[in-house]
């Protein structure tokens, strides 16, 4: 490309009118098809999945009941895992009570992210009762030995369910 004395390029006229035209057919649909495909893996990680959201809760619970486990034989004190429908904590065993792990950041009482959850234990352990002789929370208790009784803590809810096998030394696994 040459410049005049005038400052106007001596470029074909063709090639100039067809640059402003702007943008071809095919570059629209290259856009839209790209548009479609995010909008599409969007929307399915936008809808939510309760099994996947259960798994994830169990996945959570089982490396807290680990980290309980560890405490227990650390402090040589007994530390349980309390669950009810909406929520869970852990407790450990002063001389005379059980005391809420507050102050603790990682065994915090913490609500689950879509409750109600139902859970069950296998073998079943001495129901705990509560106000009024009404049934009490499930609780699992860890006690000062490295082996424990082994366990199978079954998480569910609607027509979702998950499973914790925890083998008695220490692993815990989601199912």
């Amino acid at each position: 490309m040459t410049i005049t004395a005038q400052g106007q390029s001596s470029q074909p006229a063709s090639l100039a009118v067809r640059r402003a035209r702007g943008f071809t057919l095919v570059e629209i649909m290259v856009v839209m098809v790209i548009i479609g495909i995010t909008l599409g893996l969007v929307s399915l990680n936008a809808i939510p999945n309760p099994q996947k959201n259960l798994q994830d809760e169990a996945r959570r619970i089982a490396l807290l009941l680990q980290l309980a486990r560890d405490e227990a034989i650390v402090r040589n004190r007994l530390v349980a895992f309390e669950a009810e429908q909406d929520r869970y904590r852990f407790l450990v065993r002063n001389e005379n009570s059980w005391v809420p792990l507050s102050q603790d950041d990682m065994l915090r009482e913490r609500p689950y992210k879509n409750p109600p959850i139902t859970m069950t234990l296998d073998p079943p352990t001495a129901g705990a009762v509560g106000f009024g002789g009404a049934p009490g929370p499930l609780r699992i208790t860890f006690g000062r030995e490295p082996v424990d009784k082994p366990f199978v803590l079954t998480m569910a809810t609607g027509d979702d369910a998950v499973t914790i096998r925890a083998d008695g030394i220490g692993h815990f696994i989601v199912e």
